[in-house]
């Protein structure tokens, strides 16, 4: 008879993904200094006992990651794949199953952002921003759900762009549409006993931030957030690592914002002068807290 007075998850030292088998989308690493969303993911996954498929469609950034994991001891493939095409979609869960031996936790990563507003991109872009931003996502998790065993777990990453009052854009309007599959998901997959969750990436700092954003603007980005700072994929990835582990066991259909709080209403932080030029900056990045035209991918 279990006690009921002992903790059911175990001693804090024990590792939260033992046993478990991952596929990362959008896991590749490509900056040589900053990481990135999805190879932080796939690091800290692996760190805790997951063997870890990271996926991606360059097959040098996935390797890069898989390299990374292997010399710490973990477990990792490379599984090169297009997710905008449904077939290479299919064939990424397969090869993730064959090469880890199973699979029962699915991380959505993939994505591409700019500040194209809503009615300024042409019907091509617009339904390629959807694509890659929902289609993706809802394309992997469909396949993956064929063989996604009870106690599995799905974790989307959105932004918290959703949130923003400012234009519209195509992304955060994508974005919208991921936290919704998500909550569906949650209610669709329940009875197999399969959670989903999601997490919204606030102003981090990691490769592409480091690659598109000014020191200035970085500066101002930080009185953003309620602490005030700002996160980097790192924190992200225990966001994830929590709702993909059986900590998160009765937790599923949340939204999980890591963004450093709720901005209090206090001015922001000056920047470094000309100071027309970091009003200009500020009003156009409101929208994409994350300030880059890349998020995540």
């Amino acid at each position: 008879m279990t006690d009921p007075l002992l903790d059911p998850f175990g001693s804090p030292n024990d590792p939260w993904m033992t046993g478990r088998a991952a596929l990362v989308t959008g896991g590749g690493q490509t900056s040589g200094s900053e990481p990135g969303v999805g190879y932080a993911i796939s690091r800290v996954f692996a760190a805790h006992g997951a063997k870890v498929a990271v996926l991606d469609r360059d097959a040098g950034a996935a390797q890069r990651t898989v390299d990374r994991i292997t010399a710490d001891g973990g477990t990792a493939v490379a599984v090169v794949a297009d997710v905008l095409d449904d077939d290479a979609c299919r064939r990424a869960v397969a090869e993730a199953v064959a090469a880890l031996g199973s699979l029962d936790t699915l991380v959505n990563n993939v994505a591409v952002g700019d500040r194209a507003g809503i009615f300024d991109v042409t019907p091509e872009r617009f339904h390629q921003l959807m694509d890659l931003n929902l289609t993706t996502a809802w394309q992997v998790t469909r396949h993956a759900v064929e063989v996604l065993p009870p106690g599995s777990a799905i974790v989307n990453i959105s932004s918290v762009g959703v949130r923003a009052r400012g234009p519209g854009m195509v992304y955060n309007l994508a974005k919208a549409g991921l936290e919704n599959l998500t909550i569906g998901a949650a209610n669709t997959l329940g009875e197999r006993g399969v959670r989903v969750n999601c997490v919204q990436v606030g102003a981090i700092w990691g490769a592409f931030a480091a690659a598109n954003m000014s020191p200035e603007m970085r500066e101002v980005r930080k009185g953003w957030s309620a602490l005030g700072t700002e996160g980097s994929p790192w924190d992200i990835a225990q966001a994830t690592l929590f709702l993909a582990s059986d900590r998160a066991r009765w937790v599923s259909g949340q939204i999980l914002s890591v963004d450093g709080g709720p901005n209090t209403g206090r001015a922001p932080k000056p920047a470094a002068p000309p100071a027309a030029a970091v009003i200009v900056a500020t009003t156009a990045e409101t929208t994409t807290p994350e300030g880059v035209p890349s998020v995540h991918a």
